[in-house]
């Protein structure tokens, strides 16, 4: 008996409809969640992607791809940092591969043709994403999710699994320290006057 080719093929149409869209948004997310370490962001997103693959007949089409996907993603990144805090950590001369091989194609950088990338990389000034990337998880994971991803209160609550009126709250407590953080750059940078004396 052969398999019934038409139902994978739906499948696969319906992911690609869905939730590749999304993928340089999930990747920003992860890079956000793993404090800007491009590798750690690259494993996050493909783990991530993986699995709403394997899972995709549990996706409600016409629901919000988006958030489902970073409510994946959020998963598997807490998942992996219980993992890394009960496992030491290997170093690269303990690992019996090639990494130059395994490296020789990346996917989520090529942003020659992504203007999308380009635009937003334009926009958000790197001091502003390496002071994000300071803030404790919980109010870096809300400030991207609202501010970088420009998800609404309801849907950051749904991927972080909280109230809402906690999403509320680490949002402004997030821009707080940012703006703090980010204060001194502002008065370098002419963004922000100096107060008279």
């Amino acid at each position: 008996m052969q398999p019934d080719l038409s139902s994978v093929t739906l499948r696969n149409t319906g992911f690609e409809a869905e939730a590749l869209p999304w993928l340089d948004a999930v990747y920003r997310f992860a890079l956000r969640l793993t404090g800007g370490i491009e590798a750690e962001a690259e494993d996050l997103t493909q783990e991530t992607f993986l699995r709403a693959f394997r899972s995709w007949d549990t996706f409600e089409s016409g629901t919000n791809a988006r958030s489902w996907l970073f409510t994946i993603c959020r998963n598997v990144f807490l998942r992996q940092q219980q993992l890394k805090a009960r496992l030491p950590e290997s170093t690269n001369s303990e690992l019996d591969t090639d990494l130059g091989a395994i490296a020789a194609h990346d996917v989520f950088h090529d942003t020659a043709f992504d203007p999308e990338q380009r635009f937003f990389e334009s926009l958000v000034d790197e001091e502003v994403i390496r002071a994000l990337d300071t803030l404790p998880t919980e109010f870096r994971e809300a400030v991207a999710l609202s501010d970088v991803e420009g998800l609404g209160y309801n849907e950051i609550a749904e991927v972080l699994g909280v109230p809402k009126g906690t999403v509320k709250s680490r949002i402004f407590r997030g821009r707080r320290l940012l703006q703090q953080l980010l204060r001194a750059y502002a008065l370098e940078m002419g963004y922000i006057r100096r107060p008279r004396a």
